[in-house]
């Protein structure tokens, strides 16, 4: 069972590693509000799910905040998950692929993890059905942090930190891959971005110059030559004001045009075993594109400009090609001729700074979810 999560915006005084820091000094003067756990504007919406079993609770983030940086949960105590999603880059880590602990490399992009809350399917594939689903598979995956679970409770247990950590987040010093699994996914929740300057656009702050709001204007929309409709198709499937495909079960993925049909990667086939999901991938959010290059699933674009031309110029008709690529131009369509969406150069240029609006400052200096133990 899952429920729809309610707030709670709590005061801490614990002693150590804090999510919302005051200093003793401070102690008798009046403290302000600090943000609620789960801190977003209303435009996103609330059609988000989370665990009944798992309601959000202040230690259980900390404590999530705190193994997320936990390089004990990888085999030879090198890596933590922060080590390929490093937050300066809006939590990936700037690599085509990511090295494990074994130097091996593996075959798909670090994605940026930003605004899970809303999100449905993890990994690009959709091989998760939940951030609690997902937190335990990079620890045992043989690429990546290459540990067993009973490996990683037994570091964890034999420390003095921790037994006391998971007896206050969830009764017990008895430490379960279960409650590892909550706590990574409570904080990874509580990863939102919202202070972009798209967003500050939304909430009435920021004036669009007249370029980004041409580049606005065109990625949410799809064009019709018909009728003189021009756009860049960005929006049919980066949806909304989360620029997110994950809406609704597999709804968020796509074969965006990248290989022909011999070379097409398995993708969300691999999931559903059904062939009409060969070369589909999930579509992520584009919160801080800007920071996370390079591109797609396989990094195989080292910058946007390189997405951008192929959307425009480069797409490769297969048999899973998603309809709102094949549909979508800004000049009538003929049968037998390459899809192409024929952008001119200043719409190019507009879109291209509608996705530098993406970028959200305060995000990645935000001191909670920074690195606990480096203060």
């Amino acid at each position: 069972m899952q429920t729809k999560i309610y707030f709670i915006t709590l005061l801490t005084s614990l002693v150590g590693i804090s999510f919302y820091q005051c200093s003793s000094s401070d102690s008798e003067k009046e403290t302000p509000n600090p943000k609620p756990l789960l801190d977003y504007p209303e435009y996103f919406g609330n059609s988000f799910l989370i665990p009944e079993d798992n309601p959000t609770d202040l230690s259980r983030v900390e404590l999530g905040r705190m193994l997320f940086y936990e390089k004990k949960l990888s085999g030879d105590n090198s890596m933590s998950c922060a080590s390929c999603h490093q937050q300066k880059q809006a939590f990936t880590d700037g690599k085509q692929f990511s090295t494990g602990i074994d130097g091996i490399k593996g075959s798909k992009n670090a994605m940026s993890i930003v605004n899970l809350l809303w999100q449905r399917k993890f990994f690009w594939n959709g091989r998760a059905n939940s951030l609690e689903e997902q937190a335990l598979i990079p620890i045992q995956d043989p690429i990546e942090m290459h540990q067993s679970l009973e490996g990683a409770i037994n570091k964890l247990q034999g420390t003095e930190l921790y037994p006391a950590k998971f007896k206050e987040a969830f009764g017990s010093e008895t430490i379960t891959a279960e409650n590892i699994a909550k706590a990574l996914a409570q904080f990874e929740r509580t990863l939102i971005s919202h202070n972009s300057k798209y967003d500050q656009y939304l909430k009435g702050t920021y004036k669009p110059t007249e370029e980004e709001l041409l580049g606005i204007n065109l990625f949410f929309t799809h064009p019709i030559p018909e009728i003189g409709l021009r756009g860049g198709n960005c929006g049919d499937c980066h949806l909304g004001a989360l620029t997110s495909g994950d809406i609704n079960d597999f709804q968020g993925f796509h074969n965006n045009g990248l290989d022909g049909e011999t070379d097409l990667a398995p993708g969300l086939m691999t999931v559903t075993q059904q062939t009409y999901d060969r070369g589909k991938f999930k579509a992520p959010s584009l919160r801080n594109i800007a920071l996370t290059a390079p591109y797609m699933h396989d990094g195989r674009f080292q910058s946007l400009e390189d997405v951008l031309e192929h959307y425009d110029e480069h797409i490769i008709k297969s048999e899973t090609l998603d309809p709102l690529i094949l549909e979508a131009s800004n000049e009538p369509i003929h049968p037998g001729e390459p899809v192409k969406l024929f952008l001119t150069e200043k719409e190019k240029k507009a879109i291209l700074a509608f996705l530098q609006m993406l970028t959200d400052h305060e995000f990645i200096n935000d001191e909670r979810f920074s690195n606990p133990f480096t203060k």
